[in-house]
Formats: structure tokens, C-alpha cells, sequence
């Protein structure tokens, strides 16, 4: 029998206690020995018939450790086990499951997020009970685009920081910054002045400075960080600045931004994937659909 992606999480901790780091492959081939899976339930495939039912198990149990911080994407397809991991190695619970993950912020952050995409989506369907095809069709794209963001936001963690530069660079030039993409790729990365990352044009035409600081973290950027930038920022007598992170944003980071006279920008995890999305950066289009209508002109006698 395919064990549910909960039963797989403290055997997928365990066989990373060993410190070592792991490609997802090997665990899926170790687990499937230890849960003694035949060929045949190894093979069973999701309904879309894209993927074993296993493996994409054994990928849910390693999302939701990473989530709670007992395991992190060290880089593509690969994973090692967190200090925090190993502490509850040395007095392991009978089981991991969500219940026992909830213990961690970080993972209650996560599960907030979804819950609020579910609610957001009962209440869509609540609000067209006798829903049109085209009302399902924007329910899906709205499912499709939350979940492609997640994926996007472990993709980035599993990059190396110096990617992280990049697709910071990519993106800003995407959205109208930096004049060209050369032009900007010189200058963010390159300042070299304490708490600032680099300088990227507010405009083709270079009328203003924007102050860039990007930073690839796991952990929630607090209140401490910021003022160090916008320390910075007052030694180049700059006033405005964006702050990107991978991750997320203290509540009083938040509400410091919002209390001084400089304009800063904060760009979290969340955000980051939503706009990579929306400017095209790190996604491409798989399909595409045309609603049509009757043209009542066509039939309308001249």
C-alpha cells in the first residue's frame, strides 16, 4: 500500500540525519524499499498521468520539511537536513504529520497562505453556484497560478545566490528599470557600500536612482535589516530603495517602512513569484485559450 505523504515525512528525515546532501531520487528509491512498494505500486500514476503517485508523495513530504525548516533545497533536485532537523532527530516523535509541523512559524505562514487561497476560492464558488464555464475557467487559472508560484519560490531557493542576482537584474528590466539589460546587470551587485547591493536606473533615462538590496534568504527579514539599508541609503542621500527577499517580512519590518519619510519597497517571496509571473521571467506559456462569442453583427442584415 502507497503510504500518504505524512506517513513518509520522519523516514524522509531520517535518511537525511545523516548530514549528507540527498538528491530527491535517492530518497524516493530508499523509501520505496523501506515502505517494501512492488514495481506495480511504484508505477501507479497520479489521475493527470504525469507522475507516479510515490514519487509525488515523497516531493509533498520534502516541500512540507522544508517549509517547517527541518530540511532545505540546497540546490535543484537536492536537499540536506537543517540544524533544526537533526534537534528533532535527538528526540524523535513517533510520527510527523502537519499537526506536529504547526509547532514551527515558518510552517504556519505557509499553511495560512494556502488556507487563504482555498477560502478565497470557496467563497468564489459559494458567489457562482450555478457557475458559467467561463467562472471555472478563472477559478482554475486563479488554482494554477498559486501553485506555479509556489513552485517558483523553491525553485529560486534551490539556486545558487549569485542566480538570485540575476533573476533580481532580469526581472527590474522586465518591469521598466535599469535601461538595458547590460546597463543594468553593471550596477546592481556592484556598489559595494554597506547594506546596498547595487543601483539600477527608476528609468530608461536615468533621471532617478533606485538603491537595490536583494537578499536570498529562508528566515524572515526583521526590522534590523531594513534600518541597516536605509541607514545606507541616507549616507548616499537617497530616498528611495526596494528591498527583495525570498522570503518573508517581520511585522515590524513592515511597520518601520511604513512610518519614514524614505520610499521603500518591499518585495517578499510572495510577491517576487506573482510578478515573475506576470512579467514573464522564469515562466514560459504552455497553452493558451480564446473565449468567443457570436458576432451578432455578422448576422445582422445590411
Amino acid at each position: 500500500m502507497i503510504p500518504d505523504y505524512q506517513t513518509i515525512m520522519i523516514p524522509l528525515l531520517e535518511f537525511a540525519g545523516d548530514k549528507k546532501e540527498r538528491h530527491i531520487r535517492e530518497a524516493i528509491d530508499y523509501l520505496a524499499e523501506k515502505f517494501g512498494l512492488t514495481a506495480e505500486e511504484r508505477k501507479m500514476l497520479l489521475p493527470s498521468g504525469q507522475q507516479p503517485i510515490f514519487d509525488n508523495r515523497v516531493g509533498w513530504a520534502r516541500t512540507y520539511l522544508v517549509k517547517a525548516g527541518l530540511l532545505y533545497s540546497s540546490k535543484r533536485g537536492y536537499f540536506k537536513i537543517t540544524e533544526r532537523g537533526l534537534e528533532v532527530l535527538k528526540n524523535p516523535p513517533t510520527k510527523i504529520d502537519n499537526k506536529y509541523l504547526s509547532r514551527f512559524p515558518e510552517f504556519i505562514e505557509f499553511k495560512t497562505k494556502q488556507k487563504t487561497q482555498k477560502e478565497d476560492e470557496i467563497k468564489l464558488l459559494k458567489k457562482y453556484d450555478k457557475s458559467t464555464p467561463e467562472d471555472l475557467i478563472a477559478i482554475g487559472y486563479q488554482k494554477l497560478r498559486h501553485e506555479l508560484a509556489i513552485e517558483l519560490l523553491d525553485k529560486i531557493m534551490s539556486c545558487p545566490p549569485s542566480f538570485f542576482e540575476k533573476l533580481v537584474v532580469d526581472l527590474l528590466v522586465k518591469m521598466g528599470y535599469g535601461g538595458s539589460r547590460e546597463e543594468a546587470g553593471k550596477a546592481v551587485g556592484k556598489s559595494g557600500d554597506e547594506g546596498i547591493d547595487g543601483i539600477i536606473k527608476e528609468d530608461k533615462l536615468g533621471l532617478d536612482i533606485v538603491y537595490i538590496q536583494a537578499k536570498r534568504w529562508t528566515n524572515p527579514v526583521g526590522r534590523p535589516e531594513i534600518q541597516k539599508f536605509v541607514g545606507a541609503l541616507h549616507g548616499q542621500r537617497a530616498r528611495k530603495g526596494i528591498f527583495i527577499t525570498a522570503s518573508t517580512f517581520s511585522q515590524s519590518a513592515i511597520d518601520y517602512v511604513s512610518k519614514i519619510d524614505s520610499k521603500i519597497i518591499l518585495i517578499d517571496g510572495e510577491k517576487l513569484a506573482d510578478l515573475m509571473i506576470e512579467y514573464s521571467v522564469g515562466v514560459s506559456t504552455t497553452a493558451s485559450y480564446e473565449i468567443k462569442k457570436i458576432d451578432l453583427d455578422y448576422f445582422t442584415e445590411g
